[in-house]
């Protein structure tokens, strides 16, 4: 598989690292339940079709990118940088 980074072009799958589903990219606060961290941590849906990951150009240009992709046909269909948590907040 090849993923198509922003800035570096389309590249083989083995210079990213996978991180997770890029729907809520929010940790748990320090002082939030067990559970929620357990949730967080370990607990993963299992879609088939259209999802949102989150993956780090880890031998490349050291960005995280959110790759939307079909589990089923293996399609990627659009790669985006993750914006600033700042920028969104203004």
């Amino acid at each position: 598989m090849r993923i198509l980074c922003p800035n570096c072009g389309d590249r083989d799958i083995r210079e990213f690292y996978y991180r997770g589903s890029a729907q809520d990219l929010h940790r748990p606060n320090l002082e939030d339940r067990l559970s929620d961290w357990h949730a967080f941590l370990h607990l993963r849906d299992n879609t088939a079709g259209e999802i949102r990951d989150l993956w780090y150009h880890e031998k490349g240009c050291n960005s995280w990118l959110v790759v939307t992709r079909n589990t089923m046909t293996h399609e990627i269909i659009k790669t985006e940088l993750v914006k600033n948590t700042d920028e969104r907040r203004a």
